[in-house]
């Protein structure tokens, strides 16, 4: 079958090397996510294993659709009896960019007519909504008036991995952190240290990297379950075979630290939430008394700090860019460093030699990912 994993724009790539690595076939990254093939098999395993994934969308049809109605007989055309019963709870999310059609709700509420109509007509009942655990969850995206209608294999989004109830101010995306992460070349064989942690999410995704468990493990439902060719046998041979590969601790268990005493109290209420509080270790601590461990090799510090994006912050914030880079020189001879971040002014103070610098999104907020050499 033909498939699409969507993910934050600059993923691609990695989320293109990710899907090879389960064993998909026909892997081609676009823009914001990646095509590929495979079978029931490969979406369990990517639900289940993809760190960059937001959505994994099983397209059933597409069609130019220049307004409603178009839209309406669109769907009405494809044979929901193959993919539903009046049994099934359903319902549809919506986005729309440069098309006639501009509200996505209605749009979203058409669609759901077309498929309730056609059952009305067929057998006197109509499918019921659920849009909290739908049994079949739709994904409907138009753009410059072209529909293309899917499955969503998931419904909640994959980066929401369940740990981290409570943020901090400007969280980072659980799926982009561990994607900045897999782009870095981390696999747990190295020591990884945050020395900004806030919530805590590099740490998480660094020392589930390093455990080889995948963050779909503990999901409780995906919205496949309610696929008329959900395979319960196969479903639980892939969960099985995930959980018999993950280490009981990663080699190198990340630690971070930060000033704040409500980040760090955060930091360890979700490392604890995601089952890694025994092995991470977060501090209250200024930037420049952390340091190496004895005999520990060098690795990588990663940080996201504040972007200075209201007006006055950049000149409040370039002092802070500066302590950075020279406690990295300082106290961390050998170490990574990498600065995610949407400001370049900050970033050039940190005053490191540059490796590499590689763009990415924040939502809708144009990043970098930093790399110097300490």
């Amino acid at each position: 079958m033909n498939l699409f994993a969507t993910c934050a724009r600059g993923l691609e790539p990695i989320l293109a090397a990710e899907l090879a690595g389960i064993g998909a076939t026909q892997v081609e990254p676009g823009r914001g996510g990646v095509s590929f093939a495979g079978t029931v098999e490969t979406v369990y395993r990517a639900n289940l294993g993809l760190r960059t994934a937001v959505r994994v969308l099983r397209p059933i049809k597409e069609a130019e659709v220049p307004d409603t109605d178009a839209l309406y007989e669109f769907v009405r055309s494809i044979k929901w009896f193959d993919l539903m019963t009046a049994d099934h709870t359903l319902a549809v999310d919506c986005n729309v960019r440069d098309s006639g059609i501009t509200h996505s709700q209605y749009a979203a509420r058409r669609v759901k007519d077309g498929i309730c109509d056609q059952f009305r007509d067929r057998t006197g009942r109509r499918p019921s909504v659920d849009t909290d655990r739908p049994m079949i969850g739709l994904n409907l995206h138009i753009h410059r008036d072209h529909a293309v209608l899917s499955l969503d294999s998931c419904w909640d989004s994959l980066h929401k991995r369940g740990y981290r109830p409570i943020q901090t101010r400007a969280p980072l995306n659980e799926a982009l952190a561990a994607g900045l992460l897999l782009h870095l070349g981390y696999d747990g064989t190295a020591p990884l240290v945050d020395l900004m942690c806030g919530s805590g999410t590099f740490l998480v995704e660094g020392c589930w990297i390093g455990m080889n468990r995948p963050p779909g493990l503990t999901r409780k439902w995906f919205s496949f379950f309610g696929w008329t060719d959900f395979d319960a046998g196969a479903w639980a041979r892939v969960r099985d075979e995930a959980r018999a590969g993950v280490r009981a601790k990663p080699p190198f268990p990340p630690r971070g630290s930060d000033v704040r005493l409500d980040a760090v109290e955060f930091g360890l209420a979700n490392t604890k939430a995601a089952g890694v509080g025994h092995l991470v270790k977060v501090e209250k601590m200024e930037l420049r008394e952390a340091r190496p461990l004895p005999g520990e090799p060098p690795g990588l510090i990663v940080l996201n700090p504040p972007y200075g994006e209201r007006l006055g912050e950049e000149e409040e914030l370039i002092p802070l860019y500066r302590r950075i880079g020279a406690a990295v020189g300082e106290f961390w001879p050998g170490w990574r460093l990498a600065v995610f971040t949407s400001n370049d002014r900050l970033a050039k103070q940190v005053k490191l030699p540059l490796l590499r610098q590689t763009p990415f999104f924040n939502g809708s907020l144009a990043c970098k990912l930093w790399e110097f050499g300490g």
